[in-house]
């Protein structure tokens, strides 16, 4: 190997790291964006307005699927009206099996089973008229 070899090899080495780190640097930098800064925080009464009305204008399952993981995804139980509506949009899509999750998923983010038995109870009157049973009642 020559000498020339020996030294230019590592210095284009040390700049192709360099021209790299530097790219990076300015992509990174043009694609910085501030999404939470733009807005506040959603008030409870806003998020429960705002997912009652959603369901009542699902049209099919995909949408109630979506739906329901974006209810489920905050990190709060939803209000009964948020978990009526999304039970009638099951019933009208016709898939009793997300009817059954709903309550697989109140359960979940209840975190406790007297609260989990105080949404039942105010929803017992819902279930009946919709004919959806939960889990448990199922025997599953």
């Amino acid at each position: 190997m020559t000498r020339l070899a020996t030294i230019s090899r590592p210095l284009a080495a040390a700049a192709r790291v360099h021209v790299a780190r530097s790219a990076i640097a300015t992509r990174s930098a043009v694609q910085i964006r501030n999404y939470s800064s733009d807005h506040g925080e959603e008030s409870f009464e806003h998020f429960t307005e705002r997912f009652v009305k959603f369901f009542d204008n699902v049209d099919d399952v995909f949408e109630l699927q979506r739906g329901l993981n974006n209810a489920f995804g905050y990190d709060l139980v939803p209000s009964t009206s948020v978990i009526a509506a999304a039970l009638k949009a099951s019933r009208r899509v016709d898939d009793y099996a997300t009817a059954v999750r709903v309550f697989e998923g109140l359960k979940v983010k209840a975190g406790s089973d007297a609260l989990y038995k105080q949404y039942l109870d105010e929803l017992a009157p819902l279930k009946t008229e919709l004919g959806v049973q939960t889990k448990e009642e199922l025997g599953l």
